[in-house]
């Protein structure tokens, strides 16, 4: 199967429409989790070393790492070793993000002889590393240097370190550079970059700079000034800039900064000077006056006006696009606006194309997304996977900055909750659930991002769409569950997700869960309630958490009683003996202890025993709490008489009870239980030695059969009940009760077999 992949390599801004079988995506997941096919760790160090006779073409490194990161791997030094050999790990273009990085992994890549170099939230680097860049850097055409990538900075002269040198770029081949925060001064020059075409100084503090030096770049054709201030006195050269094509002014905040004194005339003379403009920015500013309209005659002689009166000589030949988010005057919200894109905040069109364009402006995208979740709130946002595509981009490049990922998973949940989800496929599934999980991971501490994801991957079909994250979500879950700071509702939200993660999955899971300390967990949870005196929904989920990752998981069960599991039984039995759903649960979990024959040594005492007994005449819950009671004893007595090693109640006393028990159940009974197999069921079948167990066993398979037919029939079937049953019924030991029993599981299968196939014969009929 082949896909469509857009590819945007967000160095070059250049997008790239390539036909790439899904099958490449799965080997990069495999390769991610499976790195021992292509490197091995040096002895003794956790730095990665290429395995001899590995070779990998350069499409595939560039895009693997890439996808190291969409997957919230750290990029770090170790992991870089493997790209040491330039001739076997070719490497192109490098976008990194989120990386713990330091010059030592930055000197490996800039000996590719990289295309391309991206670096956002890359605290670890220092300055030392631009002499790295710039001795390896001679045939890069991209280079990016964004938020908390300090290499650049201007120490403060002192004795022991003097004035750094000037900042020069001897890179003579570059095309587009990035640069954020950087302080530039008067010996700050740009003049070996004869080729630049794109410059990017959002934040920069410009100390004795002037924009004159841009003057000497012939090819420039974009500047951004994003949030660098004041700027008025800059104008003038702006003015001479005639190759511009796409110029940004734009402010993160108006007051009085990005206030101009005179608006009007510097905006018209800025634009009347720049013959070759598509693109301005001026949001955050109050460059587009007060709204008083002005107009100009067309070529064909017509009155067009322009509500911005600095742009009256556009009237006729609008901008491709103009930025207006958040600036003075709601000038988004006038009607003559000569653009043909505009980003504001006035209607989903405008929030959206903000969104696209300020996706590497932490301050406007915060506000940009509160807009946008405003918008899915109340329902009023048409372009539901244009908003997704938006706020998962934001997510994913911003980990580190909290408000992105607060406004972005609020966003996502009214998105999943829509009806549009039903039209979501596998992959965007993972995506937005991996998104949720990258946030959360970094912001584990904060209640509402915690309560946000757990709201948000409640939308989602669990377990089986988390299946692809389940140990990452676990982890994270547990954390949530067992932070005291976030007692109440994301404890809650957070422990019946780990309740649901518990269920239909299989044994390897549910061990996984109590190795990471699932059991150690709710048992600390029903201390807590129980010192407090409390039952409320946690401690009523936490016992069926244990219940469900305890099924068929025999070294679960061992975790529960290492951590006095019998002990907080006794104690909620007796201070909470009116809870139905919590005495349920409680049996339902001994149940799946005393399925394990090594274990159930542990709870022959006379105080268990004597408890269990007397549940038999429970009718909490209907049977089940009865009918659990029966089961644990059934396994308990299978052991045979020399196990029975309390002198009261007698073996015979407590299985006269139980049969005693079972005559009183009604076979037709709805049941509160899941079973994913009968074989701890079907050994008691075998226990001819004491046809009481068998009796229970038998019961139970009955009732289930008759009540829910064509998902048990089929099961007993499956594991060789039928089998068994028909034994029962020749063997001269079991008395007739049970025989009769067996022969209603049997007649059950037979008649669900017959129905089965008329249903099929009418469908090939039809």
């Amino acid at each position: 199967m082949v896909g469509r992949v857009r590819l945007k390599d967000s160095c070059s801004g250049v997008q790239m429409d390539e036909e790439l079988p899904s099958l490449l995506e799965v080997v990069f997941k495999y390769l991610a989790d499976n790195l021992d096919i292509v490197c091995h760790k040096r002895c003794d160090t956790d730095e990665f070393e290429l395995n001899e006779g590995v070779v990998i073409p350069n499409e595939i490194c560039d895009r693997f790492l890439k996808f190291q990161q969409d997957c919230n791997q750290d990029i770090s030094d170790h992991f870089i070793d493997i790209f040491r050999d330039t001739r076997k790990t070719p490497l192109k273009y490098v976008q990194l993000r989120n990386s713990s990085i330091t010059d030592e992994g930055i000197k490996v890549l800039m000996r590719h002889n990289l295309t391309a170099l991206s670096m956002w939230y890359c605290n670890a680097v220092t300055p030392a590393c631009w002499e790295t860049i710039v001795a390896y850097g001679q045939n890069l055409k991209y280079l990016e240097l964004g938020k908390f990538v300090d290499i650049l900075r201007h120490a403060e002269p002192n004795e022991k370190c003097p004035l750094e040198p000037a900042i020069t770029f001897p890179l003579p081949n570059l095309q587009k550079l990035v640069l954020h925060s950087v302080v530039l001064t008067k010996e700050t020059s740009f003049a070996c970059l004869s080729q630049l075409k794109h410059l990017d100084l959002s934040g920069c503090i410009l100390m004795d700079f002037g924009l004159s030096e841009l003057q000497a770049l012939p090819h420039l054709q974009t500047l951004i000034l994003f949030n660098v201030w004041p700027l008025e006195q800059e104008f003038p050269v702006l003015c001479k800039l005639q190759g511009l094509r796409k110029l940004d002014l734009s402010i993160a905040r108006l007051n009085t900064v990005g206030t101009y004194v005179n608006p009007n005339r510097i905006l018209t003379e800025l634009v009347e000077s720049l013959p070759n403009l598509t693109d301005l920015d001026i949001s955050g500013t109050n460059l587009a006056g007060n709204g008083v309209a002005q107009q100009t005659k067309g070529e064909d002689h017509n009155m067009r006006g322009s509500d911005i009166p600095g742009l009256i000589s556009r009237a006729n030949k609008p901008l491709q696009f103009l930025g207006l988010y958040n600036a003075a005057h709601s000038a988004c919200r006038r009607f003559d606006i000569p653009a043909r894109i505009i980003a504001g905040e006035a209607d989903e069109n405008q929030i959206l194309t903000a969104a696209v364009v300020y996706q590497d402006r932490q301050e406007l995208l915060t506000k940009v997304l509160n807009d946008l979740y405003h918008l899915l709130r109340f329902e009023s946002c048409k372009q539901i996977h244009r908003a997704l595509d938006v706020v998962l981009n934001a997510m994913d490049k911003h980990i580190r900055v909290k408000y992105i990922q607060i406004s972005g998973s609020a966003t996502l949940f009214y998105i999943v909750k829509g009806k549009d989800k039903a039209k979501f496929g596998t992959p965007l599934k993972n995506h937005i659930i991996r998104t949720l999980l990258n946030g959360m991971s970094e912001w584990l501490k904060d209640d509402t991002m915690m309560r946000n994801g757990c709201l948000t991957l409640c939308q989602f079909s669990i377990p089986y769409d988390v299946l692809f994250e389940y140990e990452r979500l676990v982890k994270i879950l547990l954390h949530g569950v067992s932070d005291t700071e976030q007692e109440g509702f994301v404890q809650r939200i957070a422990i019946y997700l780990i309740n649901s993660l518990a269920c239909q999955v299989d044994g390897n899971q549910k061990s996984f869960l109590g190795q990471l300390g699932a059991i150690k967990t709710m048992l600390n949870l029903i201390e807590d309630r129980l010192n407090r005196n409390v039952f409320d929904d946690v401690m009523e989920v936490a016992w069926s958490t244990m219940w469900n990752v305890t099924d068929e998981t025999a070294v679960n069960c061992e975790r529960f009683l290492d951590g006095q599991g019998m002990m907080y039984f006794l104690k909620c039995l007796k201070t909470f003996p009116e809870r139905e759903e919590l005495l349920r649960n409680m049996m339902g979990l001994l149940g799946n202890v005393a399925e394990v024959e090594g274990l159930r040594p542990r709870l022959m005492t006379q105080e268990f025993i004597t408890v269990f007994s007397d549940l038999l005449n429970s009718c909490s819950d209907g049977i089940e709490v009865s009918y659990n009671a029966a089961g644990v004893l059934s396994h308990i007595a299978s052991d045979g008489p020399d196990a029975w090693k309390i002198p009261s109640p007698t073996r015979e006393e407590v299985l006269q009870n139980m049969v005693e028990a079972i005559s009183r159940w009604q076979l037709d009974a709805e049941r509160n239980i899941n079973y994913r197999s009968f074989e701890p069921i079907l050994k008691l079948v075998e226990c001819y030695d004491t046809p009481q167990c068998q009796h229970w066993a038998v019961w139970a398979l009955a009732n289930l059969t008759k009540v829910y037919p064509c998902k048990y029939c089929p099961l007993v079937e499956r594991e060789g009940g039928l089998r068994l049953l028909r034994e029962l019924i020749e063997h001269p030991k079991p008395y007739q009760e049970i025989k009769n029993l067996a022969n209603m599981v049997i007649e059950a299968h037979q008649k669900n077999l017959e129905e089965t196939n008329e249903e099929n014969e009418m469908i090939i009929d039809g």
